[in-house]
């Protein structure tokens, strides 16, 4: 099974951090599109991710244009507190890639409108706050992906 998580513009470095902690022990890939909010030596976002860093699959990109360019491939699916959808109405496909956008700003809005079909969100309260921390949410589609292929190469 592969399992893609890409981070758009990610700004807080603990966040990317844990994300990446995750996707060293389930074998997720993770990419990360510039401009970083952070640089990658960042010392906070290296102890979120602990010693687990070269476990990790690593990919950078100038653009979000170059992921989709670099993997044709790929079934992509946007995390966005505006998809009509709950990422559990889903069944992912090997070569699954789930793209959040950057903590302050999510992704684009012309991005969520071009692939609405494929918007997934978390269901939560409405009028609470904005949304979940990153981590938290990778975190929880990252393992509804994984349960639908039961777990495949993890225990």
């Amino acid at each position: 099974m592969n399992l893609n998580i890409v981070l758009v513009e990610p700004e807080i470095p603990h966040n990317t951090g844990s994300i990446a902690r995750t996707c060293a022990l389930t074998g997720a890939k993770l990419h990360l599109v510039r401009p970083l909010g952070f640089s990658t030596d960042d010392k906070h976002m290296r102890r979120a991710g602990l010693d687990y860093w070269d476990l990790v699959d690593i990919r950078y990109y100038d653009n979000f244009q170059e992921v989709l360019q670099k993997n044709p491939q790929g079934k992509f699916y946007y995390a966005t507190t505006k998809a009509k959808k709950n990422y559990a109405q889903f069944k992912y496909p090997d070569n699954t890639f789930i793209v959040f956008g950057k903590e302050t700003k999510g992704l684009p809005k012309e991005l969520i409108e071009e692939n609405i079909e494929t918007a997934i969100r978390i269901p939560m309260k409405k009028n609470i706050a904005r949304s979940l921390n990153l981590s938290n949410s990778a975190n929880i589609i990252i393992y509804e992906v994984l349960r639908q292929f039961e777990f495949f190469d993890l225990e």
